[in-house]
């Protein structure tokens, strides 16, 4: 199985091929990186990595995306790029695979050594923060509490009691926290053991809070 995997939610947004190797060992064929503050260069980046691979378009058997939480504009990037090529392929045979964000962190921090009991923080604005907190071994990893959104006094709560915090920029926020960024190729290496595939208009960011919407009132008809 070959793999595209699109990473878009963070300030270091990355796009990787992942294959299977014999054994069912993963084998990163390529990553694209980028960072900084301008706009995702989606295709390039795409077609950098496959270019690296030595791969078409036509070879990648699973898109799988970030969720987030995080940018939503990157998110959404990279969400309209998979539906967009499944719909193009024919009979939509290409799969394709949401994974959260938080989990990539939380794996990547794995990756890293990072071991304990860790707490995965994201910025959600408003003063507010995307928390889960999870327990990472050599061997392994458990998620202990779900996300959710936290205020930035209950952040630091656990900063001040020397927990581990992990996340993209959470240096900003947090002296003693450790910066991770979700990674591409960590992301196509979750999705390698995953089948939940989902068509193109189940995929959705991952987005704890409730969408109000204000009706605007009926406009007024002024008389001349």
């Amino acid at each position: 199985m070959t793999i595209l995997a699109l990473e878009f939610s963070s300030g270091q947004r990355s796009v990787a091929v992942v294959r299977r190797r014999a054994g069912d060992a993963a084998f990163v064929a390529s990553e694209v990186v980028e960072t900084g503050t301008g706009g995702t260069r989606a295709f390039g980046m795409i077609e950098g990595a496959l270019r690296e691979a030595g791969l078409e378009r036509e070879q990648i058997d699973v898109i799988a995306v970030g969720l987030g939480p995080g940018s939503y504009t990157g998110i959404r990037v990279a969400l309209s790029m998979a539906q967009g090529w499944q719909l193009a392929s024919p009979n939509g045979g290409v799969k394709l695979l949401g994974i959260s964000s938080a989990e990539s962190v939380a794996a990547q921090a794995q990756a890293e050594k990072i071991t304990g009991r860790v707490n995965v923080v994201i910025d959600a604005q408003r003063n507010e923060f995307y928390l889960a907190l999870y327990d990472i071994s050599a061997a392994g990893r458990k998620e202990i509490e779900p996300l959710r959104i936290l205020t930035r006094v209950e952040v630091e709560s656990r900063a001040s009691a020397n927990e581990i915090l992990i996340g993209p920029e959470v240096t900003r926020w947090f002296g003693n926290g450790r910066m991770v960024f979700p990674r591409a190729a960590m992301l196509g290496q979750l999705a390698l053991s995953r089948s939940d595939f989902v068509a193109g208009e189940k995929l959705e960011p991952i987005y704890l809070r409730e969408t109000n919407f204000v009706k605007a009132p009926p406009g007024r008809r002024i008389e001349t």
